[in-house]
């Protein structure tokens, strides 16, 4: 498949840290973006005692949000293609600000509930078209744009918790305030840094990317990254209430997840990539997530910590492997192959988050981390039986991508 040869972050290559300032602007804003996922992390027990909640009830800050982005994913590539990326950015980073902004006044669930599901429109719209202005923009081409969007995604989900416990020991509230003036800046970066983009020659539907998910590959990598995602989501939302700890040790514990998500996402997984091949990767990954969370699920407090700290680790791998697959296995355009793969894995974070706390209700605690290691497995079965639909077409394209990146570096 279309793997990369070469390390962005060698002399030889096109240096990754060599970036226009729009492009910087755009994964710096990113940063924040992907803050306000695991933002709340830290402070979920917190709010369910400031707000009176269950903790199945507190999920659903999740839930909501991921099944708004979910859904707002068909919409994004209809909005850019008419008012540009660059407003496009804009309008979602205004939506955060506003909406993160009222979340922090809730005085209860349902209120905060709502504002987090406006909250994911605007990150819908910002954060899928961001990676389609980072990959046109980036000098390197879609290696090193990828590279980056992974280091801001890296980045950000290692800074969310830390920020959501330093503000949330005060207040539960003070996180959403924070996020809210960061996206400010972020909102006065684009403004200042970021040009209009040029618009698609092609207006996109909203069916568009339902329709390309027509295609063999992406079907298949939107399925195993549907499974993957709902471990994913078991670990960020679930497990604080199994630690339940502190917020400034429970934002430690998922800062060192996030930073091994960025280091094995950034330097770990390419490395890994061009000696094994991107499948054998992908399905090694899994196997030992699906692993890792059961020994979560049945150890004591500390092998718990540990685990959730190490599962970051598989996470920053199966993360930019999945966005490699999305972005290069069909022949669809990559704003609309991006939406459509985005699409199916975000029902699964909005489904996780709601289902992880019922199961423990209907069961006992480790059972929520058994559906966790099944689906984790289950997204690599999907990748070993699909294994030709996932590097047929790819090899094809393969060539034409290349061209595409050239074409990208000499604009540039």
């Amino acid at each position: 498949m279309h793997d990369r040869m070469d390390d962005p972050f060698d002399a030889g290559a096109t240096s990754i840290l060599r970036q226009p300032r729009s492009v910087w602007a755009t994964a710096g804003a990113s940063v924040v973006a992907f803050m306000g996922i695991g933002l709340v992390d830290p402070i979920l027990p917190s709010i369910a005692k400031g707000l009176d909640a269950t903790a199945s009830q507190v999920s659903l800050l999740f839930t909501s949000y991921f099944l708004i982005t979910a859904v707002a994913m068909l919409v994004t590539g209809f909005v850019s293609s008419r008012i540009g990326g660059r407003k496009t950015l804009l309008l979602g980073l205004a939506l955060v600000v506003v909406f993160a902004g009222l979340a922090g006044t809730s005085n209860s669930v349902a209120e905060l509930v709502g504002f987090r599901a406006g909250w994911g429109l605007g990150n819908a719209l910002f954060v899928s078209t961001a990676l389609a202005v980072i990959v046109g923009a980036a000098a390197g081409g879609s290696s090193a744009a990828i590279l980056l969007y992974e280091s801001a995604l890296g980045l950000g989900m290692a800074c969310g918790p830390l920020l959501g416990a330093l503000l949330g020991d005060a207040s539960w509230r003070y996180p959403f305030f924070g996020t809210a003036f960061l996206m400010a800046i972020g909102f006065l970066c684009i403004t200042v840094f970021l040009k209009e983009q040029p618009k698609p020659t092609t207006r996109t539907s909203i069916l568009d990317p339902i329709k390309a998910l027509g295609h063999g590959g992406l079907a298949s990598a939107a399925a195993s990254s549907f499974f993957y995602n709902y471990t994913f989501f078991t670990v960020l939302a679930f497990t604080p209430f199994v630690l339940d700890m502190t917020p400034y040790k429970s934002g430690a514990v998922f800062f060192a997840w996030g930073v091994l998500l960025a280091v094995f996402s950034v330097f770990v997984a390419p490395r890994l990539q061009e000696r094994f091949g991107s499948l054998k990767v992908l399905g090694g990954s899994l196997v030992l997530l699906a692993a890792d969370v059961l020994v979560l699920g049945y150890g004591d407090h500390t092998t718990a910590v540990v685990c959730t700290i190490l599962s970051g680790a598989f996470i920053g791998v199966n993360n930019t492997v999945y966005t490699e697959l999305a972005l290069g296995v069909s022949d669809a355009p990559r704003p609309v192959a991006s939406a459509g793969y985005n699409f199916v894995r975000w029902f699964a974070a909005a489904a996780a988050p709601f289902f992880a706390p019922k199961i423990e209700e209907w069961s006992d605690i480790h059972i929520p981390f058994v559906v966790a290691a099944v689906t984790a497995l289950l997204g690599a079965v999907v990748v070993v039986v699909r294994r030709k639909a996932l590097t047929h077409e790819a090899a094809e394209l393969e060539t034409r991508h290349a061209v595409e990146d050239s074409v990208t570096v000499f604009a540039n």
